[in-house]
């Protein structure tokens, strides 16, 4: 199976819905937390309420003087991306939520430190736990693995376990583990800056040495444990400094590793198209490409609330309903726009490596000073011909908002029900202030196929950066993962398979859930 045949099957229409479990068996739940046991654990200090970076700083590319490369920072790193951010309960049943999102709070996503000897740290891999917010050791490196790294750097590797969006989700789990491993990397790079280092994607390397660098590929350790597909490898701190991969890949083949995961579930179903697809879309090595040459841009206008960075990552949620009339003024709406537009040296943007392939499709319901209707933010203003081109010939591609801001009204016109129907008939789609499609070059994938989760991580930083913005907004965000991909491509009046639809957003003002107890993380 190719990367299409893969998409083409694993669409929602509005005359059925792509395969998925039937029913949920929550017998066989996974459990959310991957360990290793018998490996060394390492518990973390907590010290994200001692960052005093602004959320608004950030988003400026405004970054502190860098903090000192050791343990109790890397442990602020973890804090304020992959960690627990509050426990909810609701009549006995208890769950935890994260500062990353994800798929229905799934979190197929796992992290792996990779990093030498540093203050309070041994050098080798280890994997991040965050129920406990400890590291566990499965590699120790010696004075070789330490002088691989060139001082300044450490290593991340993301892993994904389709398993546990399967579970729930079916066919179309390979698609949800893939925008939030986005959002994964959005998290890390958001954290990274609030420290005042970078993050970079290392892109030349391939799935098979994520595997092997993070230990994925030993299967004595895994047993009947649900294996992990190797995402992506970011280098975090020092982007210019030179740590050396292919050392680090033969030094651990040397030494013994430490560990034997634990099993999620009893028992699986196979969904062999996501198998299928995973091998298709794995990754080779390839050539670097070179740094996507950005305009200057103004800075984005202030957002609403001035919050520090650690206390906006932290209240992130992803909202359940909205109340149908919570407003957003529209340079409120500008501004969250503007800061979705790549810019050199601002986070997450600077740490992807690629020009950006991911437009918005938005339907406008209640943003003050502007019309309802459908817009189109492009976030390469290049790509302007080449999409007016590919929608109706009958949009009128006016242009609004700030001059450098490429937004475009397609038709004023109450898209309400629209937007409710594409998103698989959900009222968050339409009780919202705005919601919107993700038009990717699905082209790139069919010619590589190694592109195609590239897209949906893109599309993942896009959503996570809605995220964050909705908070400093006053508002609320939320992922759509369920939507008709065609009827949405069909509403914009799109042919052929140039571009498609890969995630929905939405944001509006939320209606909380006062039945259920909030928790504190740790």
């Amino acid at each position: 199976m190719d990367v299409n045949a893969y998409h083409q099957r694993s669409k929602h229409r509005l005359d059925g819905y792509a395969p998925g479990p039937g029913r949920l068996d929550w017998a066989n739940q996974p459990d959310p937390w991957r360990r290793f046991e018998g490996a060394p654990r390492l518990r973390l200090p907590f010290g994200a309420d001692g960052v005093a970076t602004r959320y608004e700083d950030l988003r400026r590319g405004a970054r502190p003087e860098p903090a000192a490369l050791k343990l109790a920072n890397l442990a602020v790193l973890f804090e304020l991306s992959l960690a627990l951010s509050a426990w909810k309960e609701f009549e006995g049943s208890r769950w935890a939520l994260r500062c990353n999102p994800s798929s229905g709070n799934l979190h197929p996503t796992e992290a792996y430190l990779v990093a030498p000897s540093l203050t309070g740290l041994a050098g080798g891999v280890h994997h991040y736990l965050s129920r406990d917010h400890v590291l566990e050791q499965r590699m120790a490196g010696g004075e070789d693995w330490n002088a691989a790294f060139g001082g300044g750097a450490v290593l991340v590797a993301l892993s994904s376990i389709h398993w546990r969006e399967a579970w729930k989700y079916g066919m179309r789990a390979y698609r949800y583990c893939q925008h939030d491993c986005g959002h994964a990397i959005a998290a890390i790079s958001v954290a990274a800056a609030a420290l005042g280092w970078s993050v970079r994607v290392i892109d030349r390397v391939g799935d098979d040495d994520i595997a092997r660098l993070a230990g994925l590929d030993r299967d004595g350790d895994y047993g009947d444990a649900e294996r992990e597909a190797p995402d992506v490898l970011l280098q975090v701190g020092d982007v210019r400094a030179a740590v050396d991969v292919d050392a680090l890949l033969a030094l651990g083949a040397d030494v013994a590793w430490q560990g034997r995961a634990n099993r999620l579930s009893a028992s699986h179903v196979e969904w062999r198209d996501i198998d299928a697809v995973a091998a298709a879309a794995w990754k080779p090595r390839t050539t670097p490409v070179a740094t996507p040459s950005l305009s200057a841009l103004p800075p984005p206008a202030a957002s609403v609330l001035d919050l520090p960075a650690a206390t906006l990552v932290r209240q992130r949620r992803s909202a359940v309903a909205f109340d149908g009339v919570t407003t957003m003024r529209s340079d409120a709406f500008f501004a969250m726009l503007d800061t979705l537009l790549p810019r050199a040296d601002v986070s997450p943007w600077d740490a992807w490596p690629e020009p950006p392939q991911v437009h918005l499709a938005m339907f406008v319901h209640r943003v003050t000073g502007l019309d309802p209707g459908l817009y189109m933010l492009l976030r390469d203003p290049a790509a302007l011909d080449e999409l007016r081109a590919a929608l109706r010939e009958d949009w009128v591609w006016a242009k609004v908002g700030p001059d450098h801001l490429p937004l475009y009204l397609l038709i004023p016109y109450d898209l309400r029900a629209s937007a409710q129907l594409v998103s698989c008939h959900q009222e968050i789609a339409a009780e919202s202030c705005f919601a919107l499609g993700m038009l990717a070059r699905f082209g790139l994938a069919k010619r590589e196929a190694w592109r195609y989760p590239q897209l949906y991580r893109e599309c993942g930083m896009v959503g996570h950066m809605l995220y964050l913005e909705a908070e400093a907004a006053g508002l609320r965000g939320t992922g759509i993962g369920c939507f008709f991909d065609d009827a949405m491509h069909e509403l914009l009046g799109l042919a052929g398979e140039e571009w498609q639809s890969l995630y929905h957003f939405t944001v509006g003002g939320p209606v909380e859930d006062r039945r259920l107890t909030s928790l504190p993380p740790y």
